[in-house]
């Protein structure tokens, strides 16, 4: 695994009069799972498009290591993007080498509570199951960074914080950088190593903050919530961002 620094000086569409990114600095570490939060159309899906190679018309620079280049990516979309004529082990092994990665494929169905609904097509699963084939599709190809445009909107509640504790679970098995866009907090700081707030466009970086709540307590949502209002007390600029 690799640093990745991301500079965007500007990002402004053809149609529009201002920019949508100015002068923004991202500095990812190796294996961290970081949490972008901002408001609705400040440029979070623009700075993962950016980030995968969509969209190459900005002025900026993307360094891996200390190339200029793009990362290798794994992109988790709000919809889960299945083909639905492909069963689920089929969606998968579209990313990889299936005869190659065979062992991999298991191992992850496994770890998603996947591995009897492997045989199944699309239309068979419930919106939680779609996503976490996605997440596996994304971590199959072995990414430089996972990009992950808020990939349990839409979800109720108790779906959503169980696809979350087997998502952190896949990631202690197979660690990668990852780059999670939520609008939810406490979603958020159940995730993350380090928070990153983001103004509404054009966009910029307006707090890092790093979580300190232990790995082990994720799950404690009074700890979530009693470091949710911390948070909200220490930096009043971070509630209109939400």
């Amino acid at each position: 695994m690799t640093d990745i620094q991301i500079q965007i000086d500007n990002k402004t569409y053809q149609a529009a009069a201002d920019p949508s990114i100015v002068d923004l600095k991202l500095s990812l570490t190796s294996e961290e799972f970081i949490c972008l939060v901002g408001p609705s159309g400040c440029g979070k899906t623009t700075l993962l498009n950016i980030i995968a190679g969509l969209d190459n018309d900005y002025e900026g620079d993307i360094l891996v290591g200390q190339q200029h280049t793009s990362p290798k990516i794994g992109y988790v979309f709000q919809n889960p993007r299945l083909l639905p004529w492909r069963t689920v082990r089929e969606n998968i092994e579209l990313a990889v080498d299936k005869h190659q990665a065979r062992e991999v494929i298991d191992a992850m169905l496994e770890a998603m509570q996947l591995t009897a609904s492997q045989h199944s097509y699309p239309e068979h699963l419930s919106l939680g199951m779609s996503r976490r084939v996605a997440i596996i599709r994304a971590f199959a190809v072995d990414p430089e960074v996972l990009l992950m445009d808020e990939p349990f909107v839409s979800l109720d509640a108790p779906t959503a914080r169980q696809v979350r504790e087997l998502l952190l679970n896949l990631w202690q098995q197979r660690p990668h950088t990852i780059l999670f866009v939520t609008h939810d907090l406490r979603e958020a700081i159940a995730l993350a190593d380090r928070l990153i707030f983001l103004s509404a466009a054009p966009m910029q970086v307006v707090s890092e903050i790093v979580v300190p709540i232990p790995r082990s307590e994720r799950g404690n949502e009074l700890a979530i919530e009693s470091f949710r209002q911390q948070l909200l007390k220490n930096h009043p600029e971070i509630k209109q961002l939400l």
